[in-house]
Formats: structure tokens, C-alpha cells, sequence
């Protein structure tokens, strides 16, 4: 099973050579998504590319958000012969040592996700006001699409290549992280199996948090507009 990893990237140049070395030692390609990093991270990407064999770039010529990256990662990993599509992290916040086991889970289900909120599963080192906000956006999400997935703000998923054939990808339209509940729902809804298996997420230690007051609002309307979508049949 040909496996590849997609690491979308922006500003990473101080994560990104220790993250696909670190996945190097997983049996995994790695396909690095850079949306025009002003600090060198496609440069360096290249160099890594042109050094290690499971390395490959798809440079973007400019910085359009996660989802939009994602799926331009996915869409060439399918047009490579993956088999199996993951998406995470470049900052080490999802440990590469747990890829495997994403990749093990999908004999038994069609996505896979690494969750922060099943038994065995954890944030290590987030203030009482950052879980409440994280884990209180994936119930928000939970109720209102009415799914049994734990943790649907996640970033760190295996898909196989099916999944990724069959949910519309042009129709996928969060550029947040509201990708990823997206993206899941979507699944769900088409008939695929999920299964979520715990990580222990841990904060990044280098470089700058993208996330933003944009993401948080897109992310709280798109819940409502995808169950309204999916109500008039059109999801």
C-alpha cells in the first residue's frame, strides 16, 4: 500500500527538515504543500527533495488557506498512486511515530482519525481556556451535524484513496480548519466507515500558530450551512 503524507506548509522552515526525516523512518512519501513561504520553507523543500527519494513539493503560488492546500495535496497524491492519503501537522504537533498506527487502522475503516477526545487520547500542554474552546467546538460540531465522531476538529487523518475518489472535492469549500470537519461529514454522509484513534496532541514548540479569528467564525457557520446542505439532499 503506497501511503503518502501531506504536509501543507507556511512559514515551517525551523519544523520542516526534522518533520520529513521523522517520517522518513515510517515507510512513508512525503508531499510537501508550500503556499510561497516568504521564509524559504519551499527552497528548502526542494533541497530535501532532491536529497531523499520519498520527498516530493507542490509549490502554490500563494497563500490561499488550509482546505484550498489539502485538497491540491490530495489531488496529487491520487494522480501519484496513493493508496493511502494522510494529512498532518508540520510543527510536531501530531507525532510522526503515530502514523502507523493511522495507517494499521485502516484495514477495519475507510478514515481514519487521530483524536484528542476518545480514552487513551490527550492535549498535553494547553490552558483550562484553550481546551474549552477546542473541545467545545468539536461538540458544537457533533450535535449539530448530528455525527458519533469525537474529535471533528482534527488535523491528523488517514483516508483511503476511495474516500478521496468519491466525496467532491470541488465542492469542498472551507479554507479553514473547518476543512476538517468538512471533509469528515462529507465522508460520513457518502457511507464511509470512521474510526478514531487516540493521540496525544502537544503544542508547537517552534514558529507561529495560524490560527485566527477568521478561522474560528468560518468554522462557526459552516457547521450550520453543511447540516442545512445535507437536510436538502444536496451533501
Amino acid at each position: 500500500m503506497k501511503a503518502v503524507v501531506c504536509l501543507p506548509t507556511y512559514n515551517e522552515r525551523d519544523n520542516l527538515e526534522a518533520m520529513v526525516r521523522a517520517l522518513g523512518k515510517r515507510e512513508v512519501e512525503v508531499l510537501v504543500v508550500d503556499d510561497a513561504s516568504p521564509d524559504g520553507t519551499g527552497e528548502l523543500a526542494d533541497r530535501l527533495a532532491g536529497e531523499l527519494g520519498y520527498v516530493h513539493v507542490l509549490h502554490r503560488d500563494r497563500k490561499q488557506g488550509l482546505g484550498p492546500a489539502y485538497v491540491a495535496g490530495f489531488r496529487r497524491a491520487l494522480t501519484d498512486g496513493a493508496d493511502l492519503v494522510l494529512e498532518m501537522d508540520c510543527d510536531f504537533s501530531h507525532d510522526p511515530a503515530d502514523v502507523p498506527r493511522l495507517i494499521a487502522a485502516t484495514a477495519d475503516a475507510d478514515l481514519v482519525l487521530g483524536s484528542r477526545y476518545v480514552a487513551g487520547g490527550g492535549i498535553a500542554d494547553w490552558g483550562a481556556g484553550r481546551r474549552l474552546v477546542s473541545a467545545g467546538g468539536s461538540l458544537y460540531a457533533r450535535l449539530v451535524l448530528g455525527v458519533r465522531v469525537h474529535d471533528l476538529t482534527g488535523g491528523f487523518k488517514c483516508y483511503r484513496r476511495r474516500v478521496l475518489e468519491t466525496i467532491d472535492l470541488d465542492a469542498v469549500s472551507s479554507r479553514g480548519y473547518a476543512f476538517q470537519i468538512e471533509t469528515t461529514y462529507r465522508a460520513l454522509r457518502a457511507g464511509f466507515s470512521v474510526v478514531e484513534v487516540p493521540i496525544s496532541f502537544v503544542d508547537r514548540q517552534v514558529g507561529q500558530s495560524k490560527m485566527s479569528r477568521g478561522i474560528i467564525l468560518e468554522a462557526i457557520w459552516k457547521v450550520p450551512a453543511l447540516r442545512a446542505a445535507a437536510l436538502r439532499g444536496r451533501l
